[in-house]
């Protein structure tokens, strides 16, 4: 555990550095003067719609909880701005967040065993949904170009992606059991709360089992995805880039297939700015434009991500106060 911890710092140290000879390569002043010109509304707007995205996939993630189970929806809402704030904002890989948003909602009355199932399960419809998102984007990228060197891997990538959206649903339920056990191993007493409810792990790994829950959970995600992808878009149109809709829409999905193999890079420092740049130019944006992008998508992941952490680790604290002394 200790090594992959000083790999993964070692990797963002990495990461930093690239992604800031990259912004030397191509000028300081030419992305900087892009980044300045979001402007402080368009800025607060940027903000504003991944608001609205994480709201959507607080959807998702609620609609996984079985009725019996379930808390208000800003509950989780809430438990999805802690997950992917953590994961941006924190010297963790993203897996970490998932941890963090997990424990975020059991403040507010769920159980560990239901936070923790629901987070895979949460987890496993969204992939599926990526899948799909980026299945569009690969369509998208094959429409645009007819250079063999990027046309060949993408319809490999379009191979793939079918079969995986096939699969990865009907794997559902060996995932579920597999994390109701390595729960169980590494963080065995926080499982107690179950048998308060009347549950077991059997039981609730067939509750998030149930296809129709998946399904709308999976419905809410290509929601959500769409919602980033438009985000995405905003953010070049507000730099000043003249890219379509659908380009902005099949960057998105195609950086997540390329950050999906940087899982160890706290924050895909570097990873992220590459990627930017070389689909960008693709789609033919500017490299100051889409590093100014990345830059930006930084910043916005900062100014939301800060907040919530701080305000979170202020009812962590709350509740270990009122906490009876063990």
């Amino acid at each position: 555990m200790k090594n992959l911890k000083l790999l993964s710092i070692a990797l963002a140290l990495l990461g930093i550095t690239g992604a800031t000879m990259l912004v030397g390569w191509y000028g300081f002043d030419r992305v900087v003067g892009a980044v300045l010109s979001v402007g402080a509304k368009g800025f607060a707007a940027f903000c504003a719609w991944q608001l609205v995205v994480m709201a959507m996939l607080g959807v998702a993630w609620w609609v996984v909880v079985p009725p019996i189970s379930r808390r208000p929806l800003p509950v989780f809402v809430w438990g999805r701005m802690v997950r992917d704030s953590a994961a941006v904002c924190l010297p963790f890989s993203p897996v970490g967040g998932f941890a963090i948003g997990a424990r975020a909602i059991t403040l507010h009355g769920l159980t560990w065993p239901v936070a923790a199932i629901s987070t895979v399960v949460d987890l496993t419809a969204e992939f599926a949904a990526e899948i799909l998102f980026a299945l569009g984007g690969l369509i998208v990228l094959l429409g645009r170009t007819s250079d063999a060197a990027i046309t060949r891997p993408a319809q490999i990538g379009v191979g793939v992606a079918l079969i995986a959206a096939l699969g990865i649903l009907k794997l559902q339920r060996g995932v579920a059991s597999l994390f109701v056990k390595l729960g169980k191993r590494l963080l065995g007493q926080w499982f107690v709360g179950a048998e308060q409810d009347g549950i077991s792990s059997v039981e609730l790994t067939a509750m998030y089992s149930d296809g129709a829950r998946l399904a709308l959970c999976t419905t809410a995600h290509v929601v959500g995805w769409f919602g980033k992808g438009l985000g995405n878009w905003i953010a070049f149109r507000l730099l000043g880039s003249d890219l379509d809709l659908m380009g902005g829409l099949a960057i998105e999905g195609l950086l997540h297939i390329v950050m999906a193999t940087a899982v160890l890079i706290p924050g895909y420092a570097g990873v992220q700015e590459a990627g930017y740049v070389a689909l960008g130019s693709i789609f033919g944006v500017p490299p100051e434009i889409s590093l100014g992008v990345s830059l930006v998508r930084r910043a916005r992941d900062i100014a939301i991500g800060i907040p919530v952490l701080l305000v979170w680790q202020f009812i962590e604290v709350r509740h270990l106060r009122g906490a009876p002394a063990s």
